[in-house]
């Protein structure tokens, strides 16, 4: 392996800030490098008898001055054994000393430059014979170029040494570090270049760091030579009363600061009493404790009950869903069964049409279903008429029931889920507590609230927060509701209604407002509540054919829309819209799709046993019993929109093509008057009105028509019936022409009674 050479030490210069690489030779004993090494106490030395002493101490730190910043590696400085007990980590190398327990003190700038200036100023007092006379020192040049020329030389430069110099601790470790580097010279050459280049950076440090002690030290030797006492500067003259006056205005400063100090001081105490007393008067007040244990109560209580709700309206959902849902299948079937039934008994009938026509004697070829069907019908037909008799109904028509009956197997699975929904439904709230079930425990909750705090309570807006608490409580009091029932409980009477109907009531007695928010919870209910609910069913189950439905959803739907009038306008009106507008539609889909009444030869229709016949005359009947049943929302519907829907699509699109098709006599003024009876009376209640509405004018020329060939033929008291009809429906002008054309003078009395 190569052994690397030996590395000799050379003094580097604390100062240079060209080029960290530059090397220098050994200092001599009385160069400046030397002797910027002095410690403070060696600065006071005498001037005479201590150069020579002061020459001698450089000599003696020489060995010292930088310790291990030059050590040639890491490894080297690793491998050597540790004289003074220090670090071996390079940088605490360079401030330790070279002997065990002596100190390495590396002088910087400042202290270079205050040694320096030391002995200039010695030479100035002329202690000494100075050898070089045109030497000057200025302080401003020692400012601009702290780096000393190398050619300058001290006294004490030419002293000859008497005796052999002894060796330095520099040499001693030059020596060890030349023997240890024999023996680790397998070091590579990498080592070396990174210890040189580490050595470089902790020289530029040093000198960065001294450059600016170096700056400060001379601003501040300047300020100290400029700053001299000038005797000729004349001071103003100073007598008693002057110090005197300022002595006063300062004691007068000093007491106005005093006395805004007491000032403050005093504020904070009665400040801090005040405080106090607060505390003690909260602590001793019961209605404070009160108030705030009945707010803590409250919400405590209100999140409790939203937690509740929370978890239970799910399974109210679903058991709502669940009876809509079967009570919807129990509607389609219905409809389906009409509809399907319809179809083929006219098949049927067409059937014997074209057999008649042909006039052959085969017999008529009839599927099994159509033929089921047929005998379906006919059974729950006699069944009725039985039920009928029974009864003593006698002035029933054909084509007027709701034919709405379920076989008993049906019929016992109707009832088997209704029951099974009802059961799940009383299981919700077994569990829960009747002051988070029962909607009159948690509005006394609130009434408490309003009757102690009113002001919080109507600030809180409770008004509109009630009715979203009671949401899930009032649908599942209304799950088992059906408005379409007769035996159907009303709304009044449901607790949900009357617990709301108290609260507002005492909310009126309570409250000093005139429009109390609480008036509005119950129509907010039913905005929100029992409207939605009340269309599903005129949506998906009411049939308009069923009179008894018909009556029932009028009923709750004049209550609900009385009950919904005590808001403004815009609530009403919107709330109206609301129901009405699917009671419209759903009338308009069953004009559509449920009124069927076929046209048939006069010759199929004479003999009144006839299959033609009767079906012909239940079609209209059952499209009669749809007309009665639209009308029977007149106080309810506006009168354009039931004109339209009766007059205008059912009575002249089906009924009164159905009456000109008939023979006249008895039985065409007995539909014209159960279609007179039929029309509300509030449309003609105008005195002066001798015209009758322009959506009657086909069936008042029907009736003309009916009332000439009746006049002609035998039967001529039909003829007052019909002028008695024209009269009802304020056709005045009509009758009058008919009677003065006919000279029917005996039915003038009839015209001037109305």
């Amino acid at each position: 392996m190569a052994h690397r050479p030996e590395r000799t030490f050379r003094q580097r210069r604390a100062e240079s800030s060209d080029s960290d690489s530059t090397q220098e030779p050994f200092a001599e004993p009385g160069s400046p490098g030397e002797q910027a090494n002095l410690g403070p106490a060696e600065e006071g030395l005498p001037s005479g008898g201590g150069r020579a002493e002061a020459a001698e101490l450089p000599r003696r730190a020489r060995g010292r001055s930088r310790g291990r910043v030059w050590a040639s590696s890491r490894h080297a400085a690793r491998a050597a054994p540790r004289l003074d007990g220090g670090s071996d980590v390079p940088g605490d190398a360079g401030q330790q000393g070279a002997c065990p327990g002596q100190q390495v003190n590396i002088p910087d700038a400042a202290f270079i430059q205050a040694a320096y200036r030391k002995r200039e100023l010695a030479r100035a007092q002329e202690d000494y014979i100075s050898l070089d006379v045109k030497h000057a020192f200025t302080i401003s040049g020692m400012k601009k170029n702290t780096e000393y020329p190398e050619s300058e030389t001290d006294d004490h430069e030419n002293i000859i040494p008497f005796t052999t110099k002894p060796q330095t601790l520099r040499q001693k470790m030059a020596e060890k570090t030349a023997t240890r580097n024999e023996e680790t010279s397998e070091d590579s050459e990498e080592d070396k270049k990174y210890q040189d280049i580490w050595e470089q950076q902790q020289m530029r440090k040093a000198v960065k760091i001294t450059k600016g002690r170096d700056i400060d030290l001379s601003h501040s030797s300047k300020s100290q030579t400029v700053k001299k006492f000038d005797a000729s500067i004349s001071f103003p003259p100073v007598n008693l009363e002057i110090i005197k006056k300022q002595l006063n205005t300062r004691l007068t400063l000093l007491q106005d600061t005093h006395r805004s100090h007491l000032r403050e001081y005093e504020k904070y105490i009665q400040d801090v009493k005040s405080s106090k007393s607060t505390i003690q008067n909260l602590e001793n007040s019961s209605n404070q404790v009160l108030n705030f244990k009945f707010y803590k109560s409250m919400k405590v209580y209100v999140e409790n009950l939203i937690d509740c709700l929370n978890k239970k309206i799910i399974n109210i959902q679903e058991i709502e869903s669940a009876m809509h849902a079967l009570l919807v299948k129990q509607a389609m079937i219905f409809t389906k069964r009409r509809q399907d039934e319809l179809k083929h008994e006219s098949a049927y009938l067409q059937q014997l049409s074209r057999k008649a026509e042909t006039s052959t004697n085969r017999s008529l070829a009839i599927d099994e279903k159509t033929q089921w069907i047929l005998e379906e019908i006919e059974s729950r037909r006699a069944r009725r008429r039985q039920a009928r008799v029974l009864s003593g109904n006698c002035t029933h028509q054909e084509g007027t029931s709701s034919d709405d009956e379920l076989s008993s197997a049906d019929m016992i699975d109707f009832q088997k889920s209704q029951g099974d929904i009802l059961e799940d439904h009383k299981k919700i709230f077994e569990d829960v507590h009747d002051d988070f079930c029962n909607i009159q425990n948690i509005l006394l909750k609130f009434q408490q609230w309003r009757e102690k705090f009113p002001d919080s309570y109507y600030e809180a807006f409770i008004s509109l927060c009630i009715p979203k608490l009671l949401n899930p409580l009032i649908r599942f009091q209304l799950i088992d509701w059906n408005p379409l029932k007769f035996d159907s409980i009303g709304l009044k009477q449901m607790p949900w209604f009357t617990s709301i109907a108290e609260f507002i009531d005492s909310s009126m007695e309570d409250s000093k407002k005139d429009d109390s928010s609480d008036k509005k919870i119950l129509s907010t209910v039913i905005s929100k509540i029992i409207i939605p609910r009340l269309t599903d069913f005129v949506e998906f189950i009411w049939d308009p054919l069923s009179t008894s439905q018909t009556t029932n959803l009028i009923t709750q739907s004049r209550m609900i829309l009385e009950e919904h009038s005590t808001c403004e306008n815009e609530v009403i009106s919107k709330g109206k819209q609301d129901l009405l507008k699917p009671i419209a539609s759903r009338m308009k889909k069953a004009i559509d799709d449920d009124v069927f009444i076929p046209l048939y030869p006069k010759s199929a229709v004479e003999n009144r046993m006839s299959p033609h016949s009767k079906f012909q005359e239940r079609q209209f009947w059952s499209g009669l019993k749809l007309f009665h049943n639209i009308l029977l929302w007149n106080e309810l519907l506006p009168e354009d929109t039931l004109q339209e829907l009766g007059l205008g699509k059912l009575l002249n699109r089906y009924l009164i093509i159905a009456l000109l098709n008939a023979i006249p006599g008895p039985d065409v003024v007995k539909k014209c008057n159960q279609i007179a009876a039929c029309l509300p009376e509030k449309w003609f209640q105008n005195s002066a009105m001798r015209t009758s509405i322009p959506q009657l004018e086909n069936f008042i020329q029907f009736l003309l028509q009916s009332a000439r060939k009746l006049s002609t033929s035998e039967i001529r008291d039909e003829v007052k019936e019909i002028i008695l009809i024209l009269v009802k429906i304020k056709a005045l002008n009509h009758a009058e022409s008919f009677i003065e054309e006919y000279h029917l003078d005996h039915l003038k009395s009839v015209i001037k009674e109305v």
